[in-house]
């Protein structure tokens, strides 16, 4: 059951990281009658393959026939995921739906609709699968209540996204920016998110619960019971409650909630039913265990973890595979859209990390999680022998192999070991305690070193150098197509003034000019770079004068007129700096501190007897590198 959540969340990755682009595969009509013959496809593939398994229930074993029932859920579920990618890559249906008005202003609604899409195709494997699923395991269940059951387990874990998306939606909805600008930042993003997702674990599952359908266990000797033994762990609850996951026909019992205003126990009429009292109290134990062990408020701070995980290695992995320029030209000559591709690769990306977090970090702490709430039962009980039992009736009555791995549980027979050797030596529940402790601080320690990197992936200096590059070599992609475009070359010289490549950004400036000599931006920026550039090899005073005024005649605005100043300032023209920087004072709307700055020093050369050479001058500029607009 659990894997169905990984399998949701996978396709809401594939839903919300994907940006199509403004060109489609296929034209709409194409699109629509490609998509449903996937559909028509996927449907027969998943007949035919429980099918074949159903014509061989009596000629093979159990054993054979339970792995062969749950490859095959696992594959056809594979299979759906990979069907909802070609739906989202390949036929680009969203491209068509964010022509639409309402999908535009609230894309949440959109994104549910393809979740929608999704839970049909695995209703279908689920609807295929139930025949060979009750004859196999004798399971008392309705199909309508077995695809439902599974649908209704797994669709929870997308109620923070959607909760997080439609609010997000409604304040880019506002009239006015600022909430939208700030929540479009990466610390907005950040606080975002964490706010919501404690929301979330706080008060979801009064949500939760609700959508589950539970009713409150009524009161009686069961209730009381169990009732005692939380007061006896001193465990506070809002409720007890029927879980009605697969009809109650499962031996199974859960808590969630992690302040007891919102804390739920979750028992099935099945463990009620065909349990002992004591081993009801034993599996009570068990999940009292996750609570008194705080692993909710733990489960909590992995998934922080993630978001931390996913800032600081997604942009890095992905600039690793964009930054090559064999890439680019590998896309540019199979004519691929570059947009969409460099979407596909964010989504892949994102999907692997997800994938390699939760399988196999998370899932190492579900594991260990389960053991030490088994453990637990030694904290109210002198002996684990009623858990033993009734991990023993689960796995006679469920008709799954004891020995069967799980990626977020140790398999019953593992857990009956465990507990047998803590009969044996109460010394393994401490180890158990140990372990765990060790796995927290090896991953507190992890996230700390991934947290210094998010920061400067996308605060430091690295990130603003990874991101220059990456800009440079879209402009790069782009301008093998279009050599002959002067906004890209304009581009060009700012990203590479911003990295102190002046030579290489000189010629990107020039060449740009030679293409558009009227273009006062980079007559502007190449008169500053030859006015005040770092190496004094570079500065040409005579040219940045006449770039200057060129381009102050085309655009005379506060900081071209500044540029003049300078450049008259670095030619040693200290009385035309001052007029042309008052000016500039006088037009300037912002940032009036730098111009004012700026006024300042040439009056001060000015008055100074014999003046200021004009090579000392340009190191007293204080003026930062001033990129075109576009770049801004």
């Amino acid at each position: 059951m659990f894997g169905n959540f990984l399998y949701f969340i996978v396709a809401l990755l594939i839903t919300t990281t994907y940006q199509p682009g403004e060109e489609t595969n296929f034209r709409l009509v194409e699109s629509a009658l490609l998509f449903f013959g996937l559909i028509v496809l996927f449907t027969g593939i998943t007949r035919a393959t429980f099918q074949r398994i159903e014509r061989r229930l009596a000629s093979e074993s159990f054993a054979r026939l339970d792995h062969l029932f749950n490859s095959a859920v696992t594959r056809q579920s594979v299979l759906a995921v990979v069907v909802f990618a070609v739906d989202i890559y390949g036929l680009n249906l969203s491209a068509f739906l964010t022509r639409v008005p309402v999908f535009r202003v609230f894309p949440t609604l959109q994104a549910l609709l393809f979740i929608a899409l999704f839970t049909g195709y695995l209703a279908v494997v689920w609807a295929f699968a139930y025949d060979v699923q009750r004859e196999l395991y004798h399971a008392a269940i309705s199909r309508k209540a077995y695809v439902g059951s599974n649908i209704a387990f797994a669709v929870p874990v997308l109620l923070p996204w959607f909760l997080l998306s439609v609010v997000a939606d409604l304040i880019h909805a506002l009239p006015f920016a600022a909430p939208g600008r700030l929540l479009d930042s990466t610390i907005g993003q950040v606080l975002y998110f964490l706010f919501f997702l404690l929301l979330v674990a706080v008060v979801g599952p009064a949500m939760i619960q609700k959508f589950w359908r539970c009713k409150p266990l009524e009161p009686g000797y069961q209730r009381s019971r169990i009732e005692a033994l939380c007061r006896k762990a001193d465990m506070r609850y809002a409720e007890i409650l029927y879980w009605p996951i697969f009809g109650g026909r499962m031996i199974t019992a859960g808590v969630m909630g992690l302040v007891r205003r919102f804390r739920y126990l979750l028992v099935t009429r099945a463990l009620l039913q065909m349990l002992a009292p004591e081993e009801i109290d034993a599996v009570v134990a068990h999940e009292i265990g996750h609570v008194k062990r705080r692993h909710l408020l733990f489960y909590l701070f992995f998934f922080t973890g993630y978001l931390l995980l996913s800032f600081a290695t997604f942009d890095l992995i992905v600039y690793t595979l964009l930054y090559s320029r064999p890439l680019y030209g590998l896309i540019s000559s199979l004519g691929l859209n570059q947009t969409t591709v460099t979407s596909v690769l964010f989504s892949l990306v994102m999907i692997a990390l997800f994938l390699f977090y939760f399988r196999f970090i998370f899932g190492f702490f579900m594991r260990n999680f389960e053991r030490q709430a088994d453990c637990f039962v030694y904290s109210l009980f002198n002996s684990a022998a009623p858990l033993i039992s009734t991990l023993q009736t689960i796995a006679r009555t469920s008709g799954q192999p004891p020995e069967k791995p799980n990626w977020h549980h140790f398999s019953i027979s593992q857990r009956i070991d465990y507990l047998r050797r803590c009969e044996a030596d109460r010394s393994w529940i401490t180890r158990q305690d140990r372990k765990i402790r060790k796995g927290i601080g090896v991953y507190l320690a992890g996230i700390l070193l991934v947290a210094a990197v998010g920061y400067h992936l996308n605060f430091g200096e690295t990130g603003r150098r990874l991101n220059a590059h990456f800009m440079e070599n879209i402009i790069l992609g782009e301008l093998e197509k279009n050599p002959q475009n002067p906004g890209l070359l304009s581009m060009l010289g700012d990203l590479r003034y911003a990295a102190k490549r002046y030579p290489e950004a000189i010629r990107a400036y020039v060449q740009a000019l030679r293409l558009n000599p009227e273009d006062a931006q980079v007559l502007n920026n190449l008169a500053w770079l030859y006015a005040t550039c770092e190496d004094p090899a570079l500065r040409d005073p005579a040219r940045a004068l006449a770039l200057a005024q060129a381009a102050a005649r085309l655009d005379p605005t506060a900081h071209v007129l500044d540029t003049l100043a300078e450049s008259y300032f670095v030619s040693g023209r200290l009385e035309e700096a001052v007029a042309v920087a008052a000016r500039a004072l006088a037009l300037a709307r912002s940032n009036r501190s730098y111009y004012e700055d700026q006024l300042r020093k040439f009056r001060e050369a000015a008055d100074r007897q014999g003046g200021l050479a004009p090579a000392s001058a340009a190191r007293t500029s204080r003026q930062p590198i001033r990129l075109a607009p576009a770049l801004d």
